[in-house]
């Protein structure tokens, strides 16, 4: 006889409510955190006057409007607002992000002096250790792409998309085709800054619809192919965790047109050390160093969007490139056909470097269990998941495991009591756990939510993050209006939206508060 196994207590939460004010509010005149000495006669001599130095144009009228605090008041402000908020510490399985931990002994030292107060204007000969990381990472993403050169100044994901855009129109300026190659070619569920880019960069852009296995059929993509392709940009597999079997095939028949074929690899968790880019075909290729190799995202850092492409496409890179001469590293400028700079010097150093070190504490072999763990424990969640009441799917025919994060959706729950998939969102950090994430625009699947465990979450940790999501749509079926006034458990509530869209009620800047709360009192 069996059990049937119960789903882990929730623990009683509640986030720190300060009540904070402003920090501005908090202002009181002649307060000062640190006071520095009168300088000595013979140093006030020697400089002179010090507006002398700042010239006249440049000199402020009056005062700036700053807060007069004292260390402890700075200190304890900033504290309790870290306080109101969950952050990465919280279970947060924020899909097609693949957001992971990014370890402390990274922050340590990439925070030295080695790193921190580097400047990429240095004589490379003083930057030798840096750039042996840049270029041993340049190396280690070859191995996993099968590409034949690396380059890390792309600011993100984005960014790397608008790389290729951008070396796309080069590469067929140089063969005199860009006149007539002026179009590019990406399916409906491919992350939104494919089409966007190809725009930006000046191409039009044709998007393939979803079929019924989850992606697009060959027949639609060769009724899109012509000879004014340029380009197929496309992620594989997508956020529904559906892998596109005919991908070979599909690098074939753009490549048989005259077109490129770039590989937006956002979704590279599940697959990691199963697929090379370059073995499929693909031209170029990009992965998030931010989300896929354990560097920081958004609030704990900035991106890079690391962009690999074949020796064919090289020359086509920005600059400047790190050459590695007899074990001496050196920075290349770059050929006169570089697309040039898509951002200044060579990127986010210190992303690079936890990125690197990501790579070498994992080792091929962890690479490897990690992107098993990863489609294991999307399979795990995706089976728990679909037991709640209220709870699908996208593409439910489709009879094979997804990879590293599935598409579900609560349109069932909003159609049955009435509460959307935000309101699900905001009573769900009423128990500790960060909210999920819903989807790109448009949505396909309705009231959608991608919840992604990667390899760093715990079975009780996923465990606890099912057991949050049932709760809450029990919550919806049985009292539903405690779903609908969420979160209760938090300093903020429900964001008003109207009041943004109304510029009289809002401002981006403390002055611009004042003069419209003057007005509005006036």
């Amino acid at each position: 006889m069996t059990t049937k196994p119960t789903r882990p207590a929730l623990r009683r939460y509640h986030a720190a409510v300060w009540d904070e004010p402003v920090v501005m509010e908090m202002s009181r005149e002649g307060r000062r955190g640190v006071l520095f000495p009168t300088p000595e006669a013979a140093v006030s001599a020697a400089v002179g006057s010090t507006e002398r130095l700042i010239p006249a144009a440049l000199r402020r009228a009056k005062r700036p409007a700053l807060p007069e605090m004292s260390e402890p008041d700075v200190l304890r402000h900033y504290l309790h607002l870290s306080q109101q908020t969950l952050g990465m510490m919280g279970i947060s399985l924020f899909g097609t992000c693949t957001m992971k931990y990014n370890a402390r002994v990274n922050e340590a030292i990439t925070s030295r002096d080695e790193v921190a107060e580097l400047h990429p204007r240095q004589h490379p000969d003083t930057l030798q250790g840096a750039l042996q990381i840049i270029h041993s990472l340049d190396l280690a993403l070859r191995e996993l792409s099968g590409m034949d050169r690396f380059v890390f100044q792309p600011a993100g994901g984005a960014d790397a998309a608008y790389t290729h855009a951008c070396v796309t129109r080069a590469y067929h300026a140089a063969r005199g085709e860009l006149d007539t190659r002026d179009e590019i070619i990406t399916t409906i569920q491919s992350h939104p800054c494919n089409p966007a880019t190809a725009a930006t960069a000046g191409f039009k852009v044709i998007t393939l619809a979803l079929e019924e296995n989850g992606y697009p059929s060959l027949e639609a993509l060769k009724s899109a192919v012509s000879s004014r392709t340029a380009a197929l940009m496309v992620n594989n597999p997508d956020d529904m965790g559906i892998y596109n079997p005919h991908i070979k095939e599909w690098v074939r028949i753009v490549h048989e047109a005259g077109g490129l074929c770039f590989y937006d690899h956002a979704n590279f968790n599940g697959v990691m050390s199963r697929i090379r880019a370059r073995e499929l075909g693909f031209d170029a290729c990009m992965f998030m160093l931010h989300k896929t190799f354990g560097g920081p995202k958004g609030g704990g850092g900035p991106a890079v969007g690391a962009y690999g492409c074949s020796a064919e496409l090289a020359p086509y890179l920005p600059g400047p490139l790190v050459v590695d001469r007899d074990g001496a590293y050196s920075l290349d400028a770059g050929p006169e056909t570089s697309i040039g700079r898509v951002r200044e010097f060579f990127g986010n150093l210190q992303t690079v470097i936890k990125a690197y070190a990501w790579v070498r504490a994992m080792g091929a072999n962890g690479i490897a269990a990690a992107a098993d763990i990863s489609v294991l424990a999307n399979n795990y969640m995706t089976q728990e998941l679909l037991k709640i009441r209220g709870v699908t799917c996208s593409h439910p025919q489709v009879d094979a495991w997804r990879m590293e994060m599935t598409r579900f959706s609560l349109e069932t729950l909003e159609r049955e009591t009435g509460v959307t998939v935000f309101d699900v969102q905001n009573r769900m950090v009423d128990f500790g756990v960060d909210a999920f994430w819903l989807a790109h625009e448009p949505w396909i699947v309705p009231q959608p939510f991608t919840p992604e465990a990667g390899e760093m979450w715990s079975k009780e940790d996923i465990d606890t993050w099912i057991a949050v999501l049932a709760q809450v749509c029990h919550e919806a079926y049985t009292t539903p209006e405690i779903v609908r006034t969420a979160p209760h458990n938090h300093p903020a509530g429900r964001v008003e939206g109207a009041p943004l869209e109304d510029p009289s009620r809002w401002a981006m800047t403390w002055r611009s508060h004042l003069k419209k709360r003057a007005n509005a009192a006036g």
